[in-house]
C-alpha cells in the first residue's frame, strides 16, 4: 500500500530514503560528467580504433549492465550487432556467475564488461577467455576492484566507475542505484563514439546531463506530486500490475529498464513490450483476472485478510514512432475499452540519447518514490 502523504513529505521522504535511492536518482547528471572524465582519463580518447568492430559483445551482472547492453543495442542500430552475454551458470564459488563467449568471437570483435562490484571471478576468466581469442576488451569497474586488476593493462583497458561519496554508507543499494547505470553506461558511449558505432560527441554528453539534472529537478522530493511527472506515476502504478507499452527505438530500452527497476527496486511486478505488439501480447490482462472490473465470484470467501488484487495499468512510453506512424491512438482505445487507466510519457525535443535519458530518468525517479512510500517503514 502506498502513503501518498509521504510523497508530499520531503523531510519525511529523506527520512524513509534509508539506501539513498533519491540522491542516487538526483545525481544522474554528475555521473554522466564523472564518467566521461574518467573515460577521458583512461584514454580512451586517444585511442586510434582500426575501423569499426564485427559485434559488441557485453557482459556483467544485473540490472544496470543489462540496461547498458540494451541501450548500446539501440543507439548503435544496424552500425554493429550489440549482443549481451548472459551467465550461462555458475562458478565453482557460491553463488558466483559464469560467463562464456560465442564459438565465432575473434580478433575483430569487441568485448565490453560492466559491473558495480568488480569482484565477479566469472568476468575475469572472460576476459582472460577474450584475450586468448584475440578480443579488444573494456571493462567498466570499480577502481582497485578485482577485475579492473585483471584487466588493466595486460587483457585490456580498464575505466574506472564513477562513484559518489555518498556511497561508502549504502554500499547495499549501489548496484540498484539510478545512477549506477550513467556511470558504467556514459564511457562505453565515449569509447563507441570513437570508434564510430553511435554519435555521442563531447557537447551531447554535457546536453544528456543538463537534461538529466532538469530531469531531476522537475522530479526532486521538493516539488509537490501534482505538478512532479515522477510522484504522479508512482502514485498512479501504486497497487496496479503496470503494463508498459513503448513506442520509437529509444523508448523500447527505457520500458524494459523501467520494469527490472520496478521489481528490483520496489518489488513491483511489471510487463514490458513495444508496440504494437504489445496490443495482442498483453490484450488478454485487460480483460482477465487483472482487468479493472475483475471480482472473484466466491461469494462466501473471507476477504478480511486478503491482500489487495492487482489491477492492470497501462503506462505508455513514447519517443519517435518507426516511419511517423503512431500506434498510440489504438493503445489507448484498448485500454480504455476495457477501462484500464493510461499513464503517458513523452520526452521533450533533443536527440535521441537525450529522450532517452529523460524517460530514464522520470521512470527511475517514480521506482524511487514507490519503493520509499509503499516500504511500510517509515521513520517520523
Amino acid at each position: 500500500m502506498l502513503d501518498e502523504s509521504l510523497l508530499d513529505a520531503p523531510d519525511a521522504l529523506a527520512r524513509a530514503d534509508r539506501r539513498g535511492l533519491l540522491r542516487g536518482a538526483a545525481e544522474a547528471g554528475a555521473r554522466v560528467r564523472a564518467a566521461a572524465r574518467h573515460a577521458d582519463e583512461a584514454g580512451i580518447a586517444g585511442l586510434s580504433p582500426e575501423g569499426r568492430p564485427r559485434a559488441v559483445l557485453v557482459a556483467g551482472p544485473g540490472t544496470a549492465a543489462l540496461g547498458v547492453a540494451d541501450l548500446v543495442g539501440a543507439l548503435a542500430g544496424a552500425s554493429a550487432p550489440v549482443i549481451p552475454l548472459r551467465p550461462t551458470g555458475v562458478a565453482h564459488a557460491a553463488g558466483a556467475l559464469r560467463w562464456a563467449l560465442p564459438g565465432w568471437a575473434g580478433s575483430v570483435d569487441l568485448l565490453l564488461l560492466v559491473t558495480t562490484d568488480g569482484s565477479e571471478p566469472g568476468l575475469a576468466v572472460l576476459a582472460e577467455q577474450a584475450y586468448r581469442r584475440g578480443c579488444t576488451v573494456v571493462a567498466v569497474a570499480p577502481r582497485r576492484s578485482p577485475l579492473a586488476e585483471a584487466v588493466d593493462g595486460v587483457h585490456g583497458l580498464v575505466v574506472p566507475m564513477a562513484t559518489a561519496p555518498y556511497e561508502e554508507a549504502y554500499e547495499e543499494a549501489q548496484a540498484a542505484a539510478p545512477g549506477a547505470l550513467w556511470a558504467l553506461f556514459t564511457p562505453l558511449l565515449v569509447l563507441l563514439d570513437r570508434v564510430g558505432l553511435l554519435d555521442a560527441p563531447p557537447e551531447t554528453l554535457a546536453k544528456v546531463a543538463d537534461r538529466l539534472d532538469s530531469t531531476a529537478e522537475r522530479c526532486g522530493p521538493a516539488v509537490a506530486t501534482y505538478s512532479n511527472p515522477a510522484k504522479t506515476l508512482a502514485a498512479d502504478l501504486a497497487d496496479s500490475l503496470p503494463l508498459i507499452w513503448t513506442e520509437g527505438a529509444g523508448a523500447a530500452p527505457a520500458g524494459r529498464r523501467f520494469a527490472a527497476v520496478l521489481a528490483e527496486i520496489a518489488g513491483l511486478p511489471a510487463l514490458s513490450a513495444e508496440l504494437p505488439e504489445a496490443l495482442p501480447a498483453h490484450g488478454v490482462l485487460l480483460a482477465g483476472d487483472f482487468a479493472a472490473g475483475a471480482d472473484p465470484d466466491d461469494f462466501f470467501r473471507d476477504r478480511v485478510d486478503d491482500p489487495q488484487a492487482l489491477r492492470a495499468r497501462v503506462v505508455l512510453l513514447r519517443d519517435r514512432p518507426a516511419g511517423g506512424l503512431s500506434a498510440a491512438p489504438a493503445a489507448r482505445e484498448l485500454a480504455l475499452s476495457h477501462d484500464t487507466p493510461v499513464s503517458e510519457l513523452e520526452p521533450e525535443d533533443g536527440s535521441e540519447i537525450e529522450s532517452i535519458a529523460e524517460l530514464l530518468a522520470i521512470t527511475d525517479f517514480a521506482a524511487v518514490y514507490l519503493a520509499i512510500a509503499a516500504s511500510g517503514d517509515h521513520p517520523v
